[in-house]
């Protein structure tokens, strides 16, 4: 009596039996390789084209506000700072303890 097995993988439908497994079993695992190979290579692609334009958009966004920054009056932007912390008390005391933290990390890792 054989006993059929099955190994289901992604974009593959594999069903053997104990015999056929014997003697084709390395041809079918060398192509099924090759396939899922072949088709997360081109996942892997996708993903890393869409995080490529991913952060291309996000230096764009950032070096538009560094170069607002470059034109700001700094007066202006401290009296802004001072009106959001009045406003916004818990989340001003968030943001001082979030910027505080990366900037000690950043001090610790250069020593």
């Amino acid at each position: 009596m054989s006993q059929n097995t099955s190994t289901d993988f992604p974009g593959t439908n594999l069903a053997q039996s104990g015999s056929e497994h014997a003697s084709t079993g390395s041809g079918t695992a060398a192509g099924t390789a090759t396939a899922l190979a072949q088709e997360y290579g081109q996942k892997i692609s996708e993903a890393a084209s869409q995080a490529k334009e991913f952060v291309a958009d996000k230096v764009t966004v950032v070096g538009d506000k560094f170069k607002e920054l470059q034109n700001a009056d700094f007066a202006e932007i401290t009296e802004n700072a001072k009106d959001y912390a009045r406003k916004n008390p818990g989340q001003a005391i968030l943001i001082s303890a979030a910027a505080g933290l990366l900037v000690g990390l950043i001090i610790r890792g250069r020593r």
